[in-house]
């Protein structure tokens, strides 16, 4: 069991709690970017650095994550492609992506960016918050703690 982390957008907040739980529970952690990233100092995180460009970091989580990995994203088309491939996807938000709702989140997520691309709606999702944060500690929790038996989520 791995868990993947897009790393690009994902809030630091977030990656502390990964880090924090990858070490108490011995879950080794990659971060992927198309940045140089600062990593917390332990064996079980390590970084990879991908190419410049639209979705390199996300083709590299999807060809390498495995069923039994989790990966947190942001990236709705991200999570679909893991799911699809039989995998488990967290948001930063600490919502489950699932093969139930993961086909109406990208269309609803399609829908957005084509009233953004028209004008007829500004911005993006909402601030992240301290409420998105303990949600997503205590989802991550449960899902880690299910996994690591060896559960399907």
């Amino acid at each position: 069991m791995k868990i993947w982390i897009d790393a690009d957008a994902c809030p630091r907040v977030i990656k502390e709690i990964v880090f924090r739980a990858s070490q108490r529970l011995k879950v080794p952690v990659c971060l992927v970017a198309n940045t140089d990233l600062s990593r917390a100092h332990t064996p079980l995180v390590t970084s990879v650095r991908v190419a410049a460009g639209f979705d390199v970091a996300d083709d590299y989580i999807a060809e390498n994550a495995g069923p039994s990995d989790l990966v947190i994203t942001a990236d709705i088309p991200l999570a679909a492609r893991v799911v699809e491939k039989g995998g488990v996807a967290l948001d930063p938000r600490g919502e489950l992506y699932t093969e139930e709702n993961v086909s109406e989140r990208l269309t609803m997520r399609n829908l957005m960016q084509d009233l953004r691309n028209d004008g007829m709606l500004l911005g993006g999702p909402p601030q992240f918050s301290l409420s998105d944060r303990q949600r997503f500690a205590s989802g991550l929790d449960r899902l880690l703690t299910r996994m690591v038996r060896g559960d399907r989520p």
